[in-house]
């Protein structure tokens, strides 16, 4: 795991953590070839999960203005899934308020979503040009009607570029609902659904497409001369492109707190520690394979003093618990939900699950 210290007043403060790492490799290859040049060498082809880690691709490639292989394809063998463009937010089908008859792909291929008539979802083609609504985490106002008629791909561009994403999700769509809309007009949404997989077979929904896509071409480069964004190209074209290293691993056998945290410490580094979204993000998707209801973090609860605290030394700042899910009491741990919105939960120690290490 890599670190930065910062040093304020004689204290040391960890500030990064990474759980992951990219690394351009600069040789060309088709993507299969690159594809098992990097499950060789380190874990995979590159699988970005967000804004956050186009960033760190563009760093990690500085200068160079050329198009890399990313480790997404298009799988001929799959279903077409469901996604919101938020990343982290995942889709709930049995949640979703469609309107009767959909989705039912009535004109083609519809793998756009809308909301229209008393804000039921609509499946229509991404091509066409719609009003959309825009969702801002941090602003004061975070729902936003955009009166200007984009495609899904441009209008998801236009609310990355300007607030935080297109509306994603059940709670954000029950803010729609509070704010109302006027009429019948027919809004996109951040829901799509694509045959797009990632090489290491996470569920990653993050896509920073260009263009409309290509037909025929099933391979995703990320164009290091347009900012990162993506198109799709001929999976036989000569190519340098993007592996990453995982730094933490699911150990899938179950053990009680304390012998999780020998074990990664005698076998790797630590229980996983958790300090932003990002890695949240990523530690999440390792618990999905889980064989256990809940994974052991590297999260304890001591009485002195009072506070929850990380295994490795980190100060508890970002938090993620579940709203009746934390129990400070002395013999408590903390360990990760492996479904629904992967929150944390106070279990006791002498409670078996799988768990996450970090590597190094």
């Amino acid at each position: 795991m890599q670190w930065s210290l910062l040093i304020v007043m004689g204290q040391c403060y960890f500030i990064t953590c990474q759980l992951y790492q990219y690394h351009y490799i600069e040789d060309t290859k088709t993507w299969t070839e690159a594809q098992e040049y990097c499950r060789e060498h380190y874990t995979d082809l590159a699988t970005v999960s967000n804004m956050t880690d186009m960033k760190r691709l563009l760093e990690e490639s500085t200068g160079r203005k050329t198009e890399a292989w990313i480790g997404l394809n298009n799988r001929t063998d799959v279903t077409r899934t469901w996604h919101w463009s938020l990343p982290g937010v995942e889709f709930k089908d049995d949640e979703t308020r469609w309107a009767g008859g959909e989705p039912n792909d009535r004109y083609g291929l519809e793998n756009c979503g809308l909301i229209k008539d008393n804000t039921l979802l609509r499946d229509l083609s991404c091509k066409e040009q719609h009003l959309f609504i825009c969702y801002d985490e941090s602003g004061s106002t975070n729902i936003h009607l955009i009166k200007e008629k984009k495609n899904w791909i441009d209008a998801q561009k236009y609310c990355r570029d300007h607030h935080t994403d297109l509306v994603s999700g059940l709670n954000q769509l029950h803010q729609v609902y509070k704010v109302g809309l006027s009429d019948n007009t027919p809004y996109w949404v951040g829901l799509f659904r694509d045959t797009w997989r990632w090489s290491d077979g996470s569920s990653s929904s993050f896509r920073h497409w260009d263009q409309t896509l290509s037909p025929g071409d099933k391979c995703a480069v990320t164009m290091l001369s347009e900012g990162g964004r993506w198109k799709n190209a001929n999976c036989t074209d000569q190519k340098p492109f993007f592996c990453y290293d995982d730094k933490v691993i699911l150990v899938k056998e179950k053990m009680r707190f304390d012998e999780a945290l020998f074990y990664c410490r005698e076998n790797y580094n630590d229980l996983v520690s958790i300090t932003n979204l990002d890695e949240q993000r990523w530690v999440q998707e390792r618990a999905k394979n889980a064989s256990t209801p809940f994974v052991w973090l590297g999260l304890r609860y001591t009485c002195s003093p009072y506070l929850w605290f990380w295994v490795s030394g980190e100060v508890v700042s970002y938090k993620n618990w579940a709203s009746d899910g934390k129990n400070d009491d002395c013999d408590m741990r903390g360990a990760m939900e492996t479904g629904g919105e992967h929150q944390w939960v106070s279990q006791l120690e002498k409670n078996e699950f799988d768990f996450i290490c970090s590597k190094s």
